[in-house]
């Protein structure tokens, strides 16, 4: 079964054993639709990062699956033998799945990280190596991505930081050593979170000038 390149494909989390069985055994995965991404009723594919309840397997896609149908129900419709459950009435969107698909080489996370729900296009799926690939490259963060992936800097894509207190998302992040990270936003200091640490970008900035920011913040971190 081909994925076409304008394919729209869901990464889905996948972080419990039961949910996976299922997707084996009866053929579809649930979604909480109050987590539902912007336009889940017209993705043609889902595809699943296991997380660290699988073992060797985790933090990686390694299958995949063809979206044949979907509805709205709740939890309690879904599990009629956990209608007790907490959540009995919450509505989930139900996916009936087409057989699973073997992604080989699987689609690695390489700073072993948790992940929201993400939105890609087949022709990205299909040549992925990495999940920072999955992300559109067109945006300036995007365009920054693969820039510096070019030279050698390995920056990680939308990822969930903490410091001083702040919770907040980096458009891009660059590891440094003893487990810091050297964060990247395309964002007005207006609208984003009061962090030191921050090197803050224009949009409308050349990708080559923001290229030669990121490498004099991380020569004055190292001198």
């Amino acid at each position: 079964m081909l994925i076409y390149p304008d394919d729209r494909i869901l990464v889905a989390i996948m972080n419990n054993a039961e949910d996976w069985q299922r997707v084996q055994d009866e053929g579809w995965y649930r979604l909480p639709a109050k987590h539902a991404p912007e336009g889940t009723s017209n993705f043609d594919w889902l595809a699943f990062y296991f997380t660290k309840t699988f073992d060797r397997d985790r933090w990686a896609i390694h299958y995949y699956a063809r979206v044949e149908g979907h509805e709205l129900l709740t939890r309690k419709d879904l599990l009629p033998s956990e209608s007790n459950h907490k959540r009995a009435n919450d509505w989930y969107y139900k996916f009936q799945l087409g057989p699973l698909q073997h992604k080989l080489p699987p689609i690695v996370s390489t700073n072993w990280r948790r992940i929201t729900f993400i939105v890609t296009t087949g022709d990205r799926f299909e040549v992925a190596e990495e999940i920072n690939d999955l992300f559109e490259d067109q945006s300036p963060a995007g365009r920054l991505y693969v820039t510096l992936k070019e030279i050698g800097i390995h920056a990680e894509r939308n990822l969930a930081l903490k410091e001083a207190g702040v919770k907040y998302v980096a458009d891009l992040a660059v590891p440094l050593d003893r487990g810091r990270w050297l964060p990247v936003m395309f964002t007005s200091a207006s609208h984003a979170p009061s962090v030191s640490s921050i090197l803050y970008l224009s949009s409308d900035s050349e990708t080559a000038a923001s290229v030669q920011a990121v490498q004099q913040k991380l020569a004055d971190l190292d001198s």
